[in-house]
Formats: C-alpha cells, sequence, structure tokens
C-alpha cells in the first residue's frame, strides 16, 4: 500500500480504524483523506495521522461516502466490516484504484464451531467471488483477487479467551460464564491434544475503474 500511496495525487482509506494502517505509509499523496464510523477511533485516527497531513472524516460505514464523484485515484480500505462497491465506485475517478485486504467468508470459523458445539452457515456475502460480483456491478473491473487462508495456533484457554473478547463478531454472544463448558472442553482438548488449530480468512482485492 506503501507504494500506492506514494504514487497517487489524491488517495482515501476508508473504515481507518485508529490509523495504524496508514500511519505506516512512508509518503502521502498530495491529497489524503479517510474515514471512520467508530467516535473513539476517530479521535485515535486524527491524533495520529496528522503528521501525514490526513483528514479524518467520522462517516458511518453503511453511509454513503461524503465526498464527490471521481475525487480520488486510489482507495484502500483494511477489513472493512462493510463494502459499498457502488460509493467506491463512485468517488474513483477513471482509471482510479480500489486496493484492499477483505476478510473472507468462514473466518476462523473452526473456533465459532467449536464454541457452538456444532455447525454453522458461513457468511457467503465475504466469498470472494461475491465480492468480485459486487465490484463488476459497480462499474470496477476486478484486476487482482487473491484468497488466503492462515493458520491460527491457540496454545491455552487463556489466549481462547483474549481472542474473543476482542474479535466480538467470532463469537457475538460470547462470555466465560456461558461458554464455561465448552472452556474447559477446549482447554481439555489443547492439554491432550496440543494447540486447537483455525484459520483467518482473507483475501486481497484490486479493482479499477474504467
Amino acid at each position: 500500500m506503501g507504494e500506492r500511496m506514494a504514487r497517487a495525487s489524491r488517495a482515501l482509506d476508508v473504515q481507518t480504524g485508529g490509523g495504524e494502517v496508514l500511519a505506516g505509509i512512508p509518503q502521502a499523496p498530495p491529497v489524503l483523506q479517510a474515514t471512520e464510523g467508530w467516535a473513539p477511533n476517530v479521535v485515535l485516527a486524527r491524533e495520529r495521522l496528522a503528521a501525514l497531513g490526513a483528514e479524518v472524516v467520522e462517516v458511518d460505514e453503511r453511509a454513503d461516502l461524503p465526498f464527490a464523484d471521481s475525487s480520488f485515484d486510489l482507495v484502500v480500505s483494511r477489513h472493512p466490516a462493510t463494502v459499498r462497491f457502488d460509493e467506491i465506485g463512485r468517488v474513483l475517478a477513471a482509471g482510479g484504484t480500489y486496493f484492499a485486504q477483505h476478510v473472507g467468508a468462514g473466518s476462523v470459523f473452526e473456533l465459532a464451531e467449536f464454541m457452538h458445539g456444532g455447525p454453522l452457515e458461513p457468511n457467503l456475502a465475504r466469498d470472494p467471488e461475491r465480492e468480485r460480483a459486487a465490484a463488476a456491478a459497480a462499474g470496477l473491473r476486478v484486476v487482482d483477487l487473491r484468497p488466503e487462508a492462515l493458520r491460527m495456533e491457540f496454545f491455552d484457554v487463556a489466549a481462547v479467551i483474549v481472542f474473543l473478547r476482542k474479535v466480538i463478531w467470532t463469537v457475538p454472544d460470547f462470555t466465560v460464564e456461558r461458554y464455561r463448558d465448552r472452556l474447559l472442553e477446549l482447554h481439555l482438548g489443547i492439554e491432550r491434544d496440543g494447540p486447537f488449530v483455525a484459520h483467518s480468512q482473507r483475501f486481497l482485492i484490486e479493482a479499477v475503474k474504467a
């Protein structure tokens, strides 16, 4: 992303979070803007990105982007909760690029299914091919789409608890009290068989506006 930012003239980071990823670029384009919907993150992002001269705009992730048509030649995002390809396509100039890493369908599904004690239906809305189709419907041509399953190992139940408290959408109703029996079974399994293995699903997507 850093190389692309260095070549851009007008760039937007959608759902920047606390600005951690964007802050790592070595060179900012002349115009750099970012959006974020969670107020505490907006404060962090404004502080963190001030040195880059970036403007951070508070806007809900599901809302229209508050920018004019064809405003940017580069739009980036890392792990957006909601992807509005229609809005990305609208704010990109002709020839502009959308470059992002998305969370794929069934990410860390092994852990979610274990905690629920049975099979679950993955969120197919995050399937890479569905997102390719959504991008195309918004006038974007996908030039690169690379899914990857990244191995995760949990060596003790404490690590699982920390993860589930941080990544709350994995098991949305998680509490230690509610899932005590499943946590005990997981603990015994790790003690007996070694680390619990799951896979984080991610995919890189690059799309160009005609």
